[in-house]
């Protein structure tokens, strides 16, 4: 009888994870702004819809939005800048770019659909080239689609971690090697959106030498205890800035 249960629960097992391989495979499409195949399991409106509904959440934790509505203004406008005068223009996305009253965390970020955000603490730091690099990155992570991708592959590794839990005891494996996978994925999201800020900022009329300022900056911010590459979802600054580098040289002789 015992024989038989063990039997029915590898079957089971192997059918979730199964399930979960159809599933990411039938939800393979190719981004049409970067040619990057991902695995993506909702519309671009879903996205919009996150990042819309997430927003005021998001900017009440860093303290609510800066109250100088002429800097507001000034990041809003830098960052329309950008998108005019790139791709992201054409895209269905609803960019929106805001300045974070938080004075003490160094940060930025953009929620999927459009949202975008910087910190006063970072702001305060950068020349409008640099911030333009800043929300030319943050542009890149919305048109790389990278949340949607880090949504849909967390479900795909939380379904066979739960099959691989029900057949056997690999549960804790599969679910390990599913965080070093979307670690070096979102490594993976970072550089791409580096180069895109790169593109941006050419495109926009801004100097992207001063993307790798920025590095300097978030490097020096980051202090002697950062984070070891090999467990952060970002790359080392160093590496950041070498593959900038190599994206100036690239946009700059096309």
């Amino acid at each position: 009888m015992r024989r038989s249960s063990w039997k029915i629960r590898i079957f089971i097992g192997l059918a979730i994870v199964a399930f979960a391989f159809v599933k990411k495979c039938n939800s393979k499409e190719e981004n049409p702004y970067t040619g990057r195949v991902q695995t993506i399991n909702m519309s671009p409106e879903q996205e919009i819809a996150i990042g819309l509904q997430s927003a005021p959440q998001m900017a009440q934790q860093h303290g609510g939005l800066y109250p100088d509505e002429r800097l507001q203004a000034f990041v809003d406008g830098v960052g329309k800048k950008l998108v005019n005068s790139s791709l992201a223009r054409d895209t269905p996305y609803q960019f929106d770019f805001h300045l974070l009253a938080d004075d003490k965390a160094i940060n930025a970020f953009a929620l999927p659909g459009g949202q975008c955000f910087i910190t006063y603490a970072l702001f305060s730091q950068l020349n409008e080239a640099q911030l333009a690099g800043v929300m030319g990155h943050e542009i890149g992570h919305v048109i790389g689609r990278h949340s949607a991708e880090r949504i849909a592959e967390s479900d795909f590794w939380r379904t066979v971690s739960m099959g691989a839990s029900v057949g056997g005891d690999m549960g804790g494996l599969v679910n390990g090697i599913g965080q070093n996978t979307l670690l070096k994925n979102g490594r993976g999201d970072e550089l791409e959106s580096d180069e895109l800020g790169v593109l941006f900022m050419i495109q926009a009329g801004y100097d992207p030498e001063e993307m790798i300022t920025v590095m300097k900056i978030l490097k020096a911010a980051a202090g002697p205890n950062r984070v070891p590459e090999f467990q952060s979802t970002h790359p080392d600054p160093e590496n950041r800035i070498q593959k900038i580098r190599e994206a100036i040289a690239k946009y700059k002789k096309a």
